[in-house]
């Protein structure tokens, strides 16, 4: 079986490359390298050793996982027993290909033998001045993902070996940070070109230092302000709020104290939505969210449940609820995945609670939207019309009930029977796929933006409403309706 040495070549020069590792290199007759662009291997070159370089295949291909793949694949394919392949820095830091060739050993392909280097984090830690105890990441520059960042904790990005990478790096690091905030480009540390050079964030990739050399050191955020868009920050929020010297009104809060707060919250963000007022609706979602986390606090403070148990919950039930996305099923359209939905929901809720297609529908809704989730329903088990014309039907037969009924002044039949009516228009709105909810609330904003105007326009002549006659009113909503209808078509030109 092949043997594949690996040693790591170190930080910097030479002269800080064990003794012993130093010793062992040059009596090799030849050592391969992942790259050439290295202090040390120019040293090698000069005491006689040939050295093998995978430069090239960085030309070759794409992305760097390509690169990488390339260069196990070439190590493997050559035809010595035993390999020497060298790498910057430490074998365990920093460096994907070593990973691959670790779980090709996993597989039996090769064998391994690893001799250690020194890694580059201990000169830069020195060059920096920082402590990593403190809390330190080391991050993948080629592979950088927002949200695996902690910016209370020091940050180290390595492998920005260009202005490309370091572009990349940029725009990923001013999602969470101002565009001015100051890092740092480190290059060759613990080396005699050692250099340090301080940056605002949006000029990380304007210089030329750049190489395979080269880190980027990002600082803890201290500044409060800077960790509002933080969701452990939002939490610790809440958690002091409600915790000893908090508000008094968080503290006193309960599940059921809190439920007409949850659903006044959630018709502020519908209109919002209605309004299409984009600033309006970032700060109603956030007034959302502050409920789901003051519960999830209360929760925690009770010792029932967290946060984190809050979103395994739903992230869980996203994936099962989503074989199509996550798993082998296949779909053909949005009406397919609602019907898997459904069998899956079937499934998990059990034999017992599912012996009625009703018992899915939350308790509380308000009753327009009850209604139409009951005949939504009932429609999967096959009560429901097929065309509108027996629901117009229906709703006229209740009209007439109802007129019976007022003509008898039954005052409790009265109430039923215009509950039916309702019921008979909310599943005309279903018929014809409107939400009766929404429309009812456009209706609602329509009468007061109508109304708002009468009070208003009468309110400049410096009368009150109730001087004017009905006949009057009505003309001024007949003018209100009037700029609506101005507005609206200048709206299109």
């Amino acid at each position: 079986m092949k043997e594949i040495i690996i040693i790591g070549l170190g930080a910097g020069d030479i002269e800080q490359m064990p003794l012993g590792i130093y010793r062992y290199l040059v009596k090799q007759e030849a050592v391969y390298v992942r790259t050439a662009e290295h202090p040390a291997v120019q040293a090698l070159k000069e005491e006689g050793v040939a050295v093998k370089a995978f430069d090239a295949l960085y030309e070759q291909h794409e992305d760097f996982d390509a690169v990488y793949q390339a260069i196990v694949g070439e190590l493997i394919a050559s035809a010595e027993d035993e390999v020497i392949y060298a790498v910057p820095g430490h074998p365990f830091v920093a460096e994907r290909t070593v990973q691959l060739l670790v779980a090709e050993e996993a597989k039996g392909t090769i064998k391994l033998k690893i001799l250690g280097g020194q890694s580059f984090l201990d000169a830069m830690y020195t060059a920096l001045r920082i402590d990593p105890i403190e809390g330190c990441q080391i991050v993948d520059g080629t592979a950088l993902q927002r949200d695996q960042l902690v910016l209370t904790e020091h940050i180290i990005i390595v492998q920005v070996y260009d202005a490309m990478i370091a572009s990349e790096v940029k725009l990923t690091l001013m999602e969470r940070l101002p565009d001015d905030y100051e890092v740092t480009i480190v290059t060759a540390a613990g080396s005699r070109d050692e250099e340090l050079i301080r940056v605002p964030l949006y000029d990380l990739d304007r210089r030329t230092t750049l190489n395979n050399l080269t880190a980027v050191y990002v600082p803890p955020v201290h500044k409060e302000e800077m960790l509002y868009r933080e969701f452990t920050k939002l939490r610790k929020v809440i958690a002091t709020l409600r915790g000893p010297g908090g508000c008094p009104w968080d503290q006193k809060q309960t599940h059921q104290s809190l439920k007409k707060y949850l659903l006044e919250e959630t018709y502020e963000v519908l209109e919002a939505i209605d309004e299409q007022d984009e600033e309006h609706l970032v700060e109603e979602l956030g007034d959302v969210l502050l409920q789901v986390l003051l519960h999830a606090q209360i929760g925690e403070d009770e010792g029932y449940f967290s946060i984190e148990d809050v979103i395994y919950a739903i992230t869980e039930k996203m994936i099962r609820r989503h074989p199509h996305v996550f798993g082998e099923t296949s779909v053909s359209d949005a009406e397919e995945v609602v019907v898997n939905w459904d069998a899956i929901k079937k499934q998990e809720k059990g034999k017992e609670e599912n012996s009625s297609l009703l018992a899915s529908i939350p308790k509380g809704l308000p009753a327009l939207m009850e209604a139409e989730q009951l005949q939504k329903q009932a429609a999967k088990g096959g009560f429901d019309w097929d065309e509108a014309a027996p629901i117009w039907m229906k709703l006229q037969e209740e009209i007439n009930e109802f007129m019976v009924e007022l003509k008898a002044g039954a005052g409790e039949e009265m109430k039923k029977e215009f509950g039916d009516i309702l019921f008979v228009l909310a599943n005309l709105a279903r018929y014809y796929k409107i939400d009766p909810e929404e429309a009812l609330l456009r209706t609602n904003r329509k009468f007061k933006r109508r109304f708002r105007y009468i009070e208003e326009s009468v309110g400049a002549e410096g009368r009150v409403l109730t001087e004017l006659t009905l006949e009057e009113l009505d003309e001024r909503w007949e003018q209100a309706k009037q700029l609506e209808r101005e507005e609206n078509s200048d709206a299109f030109r």
